[in-house]
């Protein structure tokens, strides 16, 4: 995946887990849609793995449509809440 301007998040923190390894990792996370004729919304994870040898190069993605795009952010809106709120009272 190519890091540009538009890249919805270009340094993340990750973790890659498989049966017998857990690694973490810098990713990179994307949300797009075609810009013509949209027929889903894509989001996309890549992991650097410059310095690993148990995670060949390779991107994650998963492809939703309106409603589950709106539900993903539904839930990402209400965990950020928990989180921040959880962070200003010093839970």
């Amino acid at each position: 995946m190519r890091v540009t301007a538009y890249t919805t998040l270009d340094l993340v923190d990750a973790v890659a887990r498989g049966h017998d390894f857990e690694r973490s990792a810098a990713g990179v996370l994307d949300v797009t849609s075609d810009r013509t004729r949209p027929d889903c919304v894509r989001l996309k994870l890549e992991l650097d793995n410059m310095t690993e040898t148990e995670l060949p190069a390779h991107m994650e993605e998963v492809t939703l449509t309106p409603e589950q795009a709106r539900t993903v952010a539904t839930d990402l809106e209400k965990h950020a809440e928990r989180v921040e709120k959880a962070t200003e009272s010093g839970q």
